[in-house]
């Protein structure tokens, strides 16, 4: 690969203190050079070294790609229709997600991998260079490994979410779907993915049917992931601590206890703001949380029912404006935070060693994510050392 200088940077987020100022080691006139994928030096433009090829941002800023921890990708159809009755005054509950299961149930694979890739495409033109991407909508064995199957064509961060709620056949019945999640789709699933997750809340599954289905994953060699607290205050959060989960995520009803649980653990609580603006959802309270030292990153939640969205901009904006983060706070939650939520060292900063992921707005500061919302400010898009959109 061509060496790459990115230079006349007007603010570089390196996400690393040690390069320069605050939490997000801010710099000024700053440049960056890519080699072999990687970072390989940071520093002052006027100082950058030679590289194969350079690109002038013109005093544009420069920020590490967006980790994007939280998707449903896998999916068929749409649930606009129940998104406008919800709007018009009906309540969110957990049981809309029958509607995507019986549509995706019924779509072909090649279907499957259009909606994906439009999804990440479109994930990428926002500034997400890594993303997670959940199965959930299948439930049965064969449609939950085929969802992990083609989530796994496109990234490595792939999550077996056959817990999301009891499918249609099982209704009134969801110890015997945990038992068939436990028994027989994990084991069939498992080598196709990374991640265990569960929905535990009020009409989708419970604290004793979320630790079996958690406890078989970690058995089979899946790390933990919950769905928590969304939509009331329950043992989502605490079973996350207690199974030592990487991410716990929505956390928007919890305890003082809870929280308490989770600054006193390695557990990240991923904040989800655009689900609960398209639902009319309480807000998480991001400032209880990081006060008490809680590490919180921010993700889109991009799925069919509660948050049709890939845009992690526009969820800094809803974070700044709504969960009453600082403008720093949501872009390093965006960044490092979602890196932490998916336990990687190697994304979510530009620092010398780290993939060459970076973000280029059309803006001179990072500030202007939250300052000028809904407005398309990224630029560029590098992915790997590569120019991924622009």
């Amino acid at each position: 690969m061509p060496t790459t200088v990115l230079r006349d940077i007007g603010t570089l987020v390196t996400n690393d203190p040690g390069l320069g100022e605050g939490p997000l080691g801010l710099r000024r006139d700053a440049a960056v050079v890519f080699d072999d994928a990687q970072v390989v030096w940071v520093g002052d433009s006027a100082d950058a070294p030679a590289a194969d090829q350079a690109v002038d941002l013109d005093g544009r800023a420069v920020l590490p790609g967006f980790v994007e921890s939280h998707s449903h990708l896998v999916f068929a159809g749409d649930r606009a229709e129940e998104f406008a009755a919800r709007m018009s005054g009906r309540p969110y509950g957990a049981g809309g997600i029958r509607t995507t299961i019986a549509a995706t149930r019924t779509a072909t694979d090649e279907q499957l991998d259009a909606t994906v890739r439009r999804l990440l495409a479109e994930s990428r033109r926002a500034g997400s260079t890594t993303v997670e991407i959940k199965s959930g909508y299948g439930q049965t064995v064969d449609d939950e490994y085929r969802s992990v199957r083609i989530a796994g064509r496109h990234t490595d961060e792939v999550t077996l979410l056959a817990a999301h709620v009891p499918p249609p056949e099982y209704a009134g019945r969801a110890d015997d779907y945990v038992a068939m999640v436990c028994a027989e789709m994990i084991p069939r699933c498992a080598p196709e993915a990374r991640w265990i997750d569960v929905f535990c809340e009020q009409g989708a599954f419970d604290r004793d049917q979320s630790h079996a289905v958690l406890s078989a994953g970690i058995a089979h060699g899946l790390v933990p992931r919950v769905h928590g607290n969304q939509l009331h205050q329950g043992p989502g959060v605490r079973l996350a601590v207690e199974l030592g989960a990487a991410s716990v995520d929505h956390v928007a009803h919890v305890s003082a206890a809870d929280i308490d649980a989770l600054a006193h653990s390695d557990t990240v609580a991923t904040l989800l703001p655009s689900a609960d603006f398209c639902t009319r959802n309480s807000y998480p309270d991001a400032r209880a949380l990081l006060d008490a030292g809680v590490t919180v990153a921010l993700g889109a939640d991009c799925n069919p029912g509660t948050s049709y969205t890939t845009s992690l901009p526009f969820c800094i904006a809803l974070a700044v404006r709504e969960l009453r983060m600082t403008p720093d706070e949501a872009v390093w939650a965006a960044t490092a935070g979602g890196a932490k939520a998916l336990r990687r060292g190697d994304v979510g900063a530009l620092s010398p060693g780290m993939r060459a992921d970076a973000v280029a707005l059309d803006a001179p500061s990072h500030l202007h994510l939250a300052y000028r919302p809904g407005v398309p400010l990224v630029r560029q898009v590098w992915r790997g050392g590569v120019l991924a959109s622009n």
